[in-house]
């Protein structure tokens, strides 16, 4: 890791983020409405994501970052709406 970045923080909910969570949202259906599949929109973004935040944090802190993912999934952190 590199020692003069932070730590990513997962818990941060700041207005910027909803932001840009809406920004991201509406990028989404737009692509989806110009008939781009929904879980290849979804890939590019992750790679575009991960790729970003290697590039602020560093590898080791996003590798650490990507070690709790599984359990957020599992546990609904990234669910909206009923859950199967």
């Amino acid at each position: 890791m590199n020692d003069s970045q932070p730590d990513l923080d997962i818990t941060d909910t700041s207005e910027e983020k909803r932001a840009a969570l809406a920004y991201l949202s509406e990028a989404f259906a737009e692509a989806q409405l110009d008939g781009l599949d929904g879980d290849c929109v979804a890939h590019a973004a992750l790679f575009t994501a991960f790729h970003e935040l290697v590039m602020t944090y560093g590898e080791e802190a996003v590798a650490r970052f990507a070690e709790n993912l599984p359990t957020r999934i599992r546990g609904g952190g990234f669910t909206s709406g009923l859950r199967h």
